[in-house]
């Protein structure tokens, strides 16, 4: 059976861009595939970071998964620092990935215009990201379509490798791993102009308080043909439809696009039924997230226990890589 790999970086809390693009996905392909989700510390050190508000924000991201409903009895959920292969075999992943394949990554480039100084780890980012997934020999990613070109080069990695140490293996020692396109398109922010990111401020966070989340909600940005409430809109173009068909169940989708072509309500109307239907679905997560701030030993033996489960892994895949390539 595939497994899967897919990691995070510890932002701390979710917020429902996270959540409806990648983690909610997670929640239900850890019960079809040998799962693996990782809070990819790493790579977040690519730019400076507190060390204090680090590692509070790794652990806000632990709660979050987990009262999300990655189940740590199903995959397993760990931190990426503690798991120290991931370094090792990313390094070596670097004596086979052609510098020009790097240059040319679509996130370097953009990433690197907005930088005074660039920094290896950013150009190497990818490398790590490969590291990350084969490590675990894992032929499934959960990914957005922004992630398709760093999985590419995770393919152009594990081919190159198997094309030099692995030769005499019909298939080769690593998978090349395949997308699993989240079923969730971009998340846009509040304001309807960039995708859902803390920096923007154009976020609701996973377990902000309701009074909070309708507070953000009721000014976001809707169809910008709808003046007034009288005015006709078109659901396709509005943020705040496509935020229904992630939360609001068919029925409810429909009823709101009907009502918004025919300008049956207004904006706030439809505001009001989406937090309905967020709060349906992000009460129970909130209840779980204090539950788990309560007993802070079950986040820690969770962790603890995905470490163990994927450290086995890791040590198994390093030690045949390496001797394979006469390095033990």
């Amino acid at each position: 059976m595939s497994r899967i790999f897919s990691g995070i970086q510890p932002s701390g809390e979710l917020h429902i861009g996270n959540y409806l693009g990648a983690v909610k996905n997670w929640v239900q392909l850890q019960h079809e595939h040998p799962a693996v989700f990782s809070i990819v510390d790493y790579h977040a050190i690519t730019v400076p970071q507190d060390p204090a508000q680090l590692r509070q924000r790794r652990r806000d991201m632990a709660i979050s998964l987990l009262a999300s409903g990655v189940d740590p009895n199903v995959a397993s959920l760990f931190v990426q620092s503690t798991v120290p292969e991931h370094t090792e075999l990313a390094w070596i992943f670097n004596t086979v990935t052609p510098l020009g394949e790097l240059e040319r990554q679509t996130q370097f480039k953009d990433k690197a215009q907005r930088q005074e100084s660039v920094m290896a780890g950013l150009l190497n980012y990818p490398v790590l990201q490969a590291a990350d997934i084969l490590l675990y020999r894992a032929d499934l990613v959960p990914v957005g379509e922004d992630q398709l070109q760093h999985l590419e080069l995770s393919r152009v990695i594990a081919r190159r490798w198997n094309a030099l140490y692995a030769s005499d293996l019909e298939q080769g020692y690593f998978p090349e791993p395949q997308p699993r396109l989240t079923p969730t398109r971009r998340i846009m922010g509040l304001d309807g102009q960039a995708k859902m990111s803390k920096s923007m401020g154009n976020t609701i966070g996973l377990l902000e308080p309701s009074e909070a989340v309708w507070a953000k909600l009721r000014p976001a940005v809707t169809d910008p043909a709808r003046v007034k409430k009288t005015d006709p809109g078109t659901p396709e173009v509005c943020n705040i439809y496509h935020l229904h068909k992630a939360f609001s169940p068919e029925p409810t989708v429909e009823h709101v696009a009907t009502m918004c072509r025919s300008a049956g309500w207004g904006c706030i109307e439809c505001k009001k039924v989406l937090f309905e239907s967020m709060e349906q679905e992000l009460v129970p997560i909130r209840t779980r997230a204090e539950a788990l701030r309560a007993q802070p030993e079950q986040v820690d033996d969770a962790l603890a226990d995905g470490t163990r489960r994927c450290r086995t892994i890791a040590q198994e895949t390093v030690a045949e890589v390496k001797a394979r390539m006469g390095l033990a």
